[in-house]
């Protein structure tokens, strides 16, 4: 299979095993604008008038700084893979989360199962603008090894073993964004919105404190993205009964 993943559609069902497919889930730092540290809190009032004058920072904060890696953590990584089912041609996809209150511990236990991995390319839906930057910048800010999967510096376009099925869609079109959930659904492929959404996570995980409820969609998120990167390379879904969730 070629490395230059950026045009790579059609990729054969026999490589599909080489590709690890994940999805993270982010809050902000902590639970309120008030509880931030004084010295945060002068730049996220910056970055807020560049985000919304409409809005109070703190109002914001609430509402995105989830999202930015200066101001938000990883507390939850949803990760599967394809395999075939041993003596035969079956496939089955199996996923687990890792989900810890600690973000050092979690990105830590990521990374050494990364490294420890025979998989040669990740998977994310909007991974190359949101998961695998996060991540990387996340691990530097807790001091943890970048796993050389993600780490981009230097290598160029053809060398980066990342694929993206948000890009796969647009098709070369930039301007546009379409959700994960948009997608299944118009590839028919069972959503995993079922519970909770994103703009739910931070609200879970800090007033109702459900770190696994968090993790449960998370793992849901992950299937229904390898569901779409299989149709969007002209592959059948598989089968709910060959999706095997780990706890």
């Amino acid at each position: 299979m070629s490395n230059q993943t950026e045009t790579i559609m059609s990729v054969s069902i026999q490589h599909i095993p080489q590709i690890l497919f994940l999805d993270i889930e982010t809050v902000s730092i902590t639970p309120d604008f008030e509880s931030l540290p004084e010295a945060l809190q002068k730049h996220w009032i910056k970055k807020a008038s560049s985000i919304d004058q409409e809005k109070e920072g703190s109002t914001l904060y609430n509402e995105r700084a989830a999202i930015y890696s200066e101001f938000g953590k990883v507390i939850v990584i949803g990760v599967g893979f394809f395999r075939y089912v041993e003596g035969s041609k079956e496939m089955q996809f199996r996923c687990k989360a890792f989900a810890s209150h600690d973000e050092k511990e979690l990105l830590s236990e990521f990374a050494q199962f990364i490294n420890k991995g025979s998989h040669q390319f990740l998977c994310a839906h909007n991974g190359k603008e949101f998961d695998f930057p996060y991540l990387c910048r996340r691990m530097v800010v807790k001091g943890v090894s970048l796993p050389s999967i993600l780490d981009i510096s230097g290598k160029k376009p053809w060398e980066i073993a990342h694929f993206d099925t948000l890009e796969m869609w647009k098709f070369g079109d930039r301007k546009s964004f379409t959700s994960l959930d948009l997608m299944a659904t118009i590839l028919e492929v069972t959503g995993s919105k079922d519970d909770i959404d994103g703009s739910q996570v931070g609200k879970v995980y800090y007033e109702e404190k459900n770190l696994e409820r968090i993790a449960v969609y998370c793992k849901k998120d992950v299937v229904t993205l390898a569901q779409v990167f299989l149709r969007l390379n002209g592959h059948q879904p598989i089968s709910p009964e060959n999706v095997v969730i780990v706890d």
